[in-house]
């Protein structure tokens, strides 16, 4: 089932052939977790899907509200005759109507899909997890690579790359060579007690998880939270690495090359973010 346009149906009926999003890549989304019928991080995914629109010059409907967002979130969940209490849910907007590169609208539709999740709160399983840099394609410094639009060729690339090569992750760079994102989420690195990610600018993603990490960082005594650009080299000199996603929550890296990392401070942050969840 999916919610097309505020209907629930087997299918979204979408003629790909005339869809900006798919010929184009004209459309952006948010992946967002449900739990116990609860989009979590609510306000910080609508804020961002709302950001997105504006700044691809989409026409915001004028009840395309927070209220409305969780709403056709919900209404889709509970369309689901198999009910769990944890979903992935993709809520997709893309500029309707014809025109080549330059749209005749700037309206929009929307689609809504999701799947079940077997975890409720997030786990961190004990496995390895290697990763390598990708190298075939880099990330600009610019506003759009921070944002979640139907462009992610890069990610896709690289997900076949590491497939390819036994790899669980890849780690993409910047134009200037700098370690930036995973393919499906941020990058952290601890050395010496100090937490560093990318900042924004360098052209990563400006993730939900991200952002929640960084939070409760902030409040852990004897952390040190810094935003700072990352080299190739400094994946080596680090005690911890570990990526974050709203779905995953953190996924620590055990292996890079010959390094191998503790996951001390990926599983206390953990343990402060399940926290954090159950009291809200």
């Amino acid at each position: 089932m999916v919610n097309f346009n505020g209907n629930i149906q087997e299918t979204s009926t979408v003629n790909i052939e005339s869809n900006r999003g798919f010929l184009f890549g004209d459309a952006v989304f948010e992946t967002v977790k449900v739990l116990n019928n609860k989009v979590l991080f609510l306000e910080d995914h609508y804020f961002r899907f709302m950001a997105s629109m504006r700044i691809f010059r989409m026409e915001i409907p004028m009840n395309f509200t927070m209220e409305f967002f969780e709403e056709q979130i919900l209404l889709l969940i509970n369309a689901d005759e198999n009910k769990k209490s944890a979903y992935r849910v993709r809520f997709s907007v893309y500029r309707k109507g014809d025109g080549f590169y330059l749209p005749k609208t700037n309206d929009v539709e929307f689609v809504v899909t999701f799947s079940s999740l077997n975890e409720d709160l997030y786990v961190i399983e004990n496995q390895s997890y290697e990763v390598e840099l990708y190298k075939d394609a880099y990330v600009t410094k610019q506003l759009f690579s921070t944002l979640k639009s139907n462009n992610k060729i890069i990610q896709v690339a690289g997900s076949i790359f590491a497939f390819e090569n036994d790899y669980d992750n890849c780690l993409l760079l910047n134009d200037e060579k700098n370690v930036i994102e995973a393919l499906q989420g941020n990058i952290f690195m601890v050395m010496n007690n100090v937490l560093i990610t990318p900042p924004v600018v360098d052209g990563c993603l400006n993730g939900i998880m991200r952002k929640q990490i960084l939070a409760l960082a902030k409040k852990v005594e004897g952390l040190e939270v810094v935003e700072k650009s990352i080299s190739p080299f400094d994946l080596q000199k680090a005690d911890e690495l570990f990526v974050t996603n709203v779905i995953k929550g953190i996924q620590p890296i055990t292996k890079y090359r010959k390094k191998e990392f503790t996951v001390k401070t990926a599983t206390m942050l953990l343990t402060r973010l399940n926290a954090q969840i159950r009291l809200n």
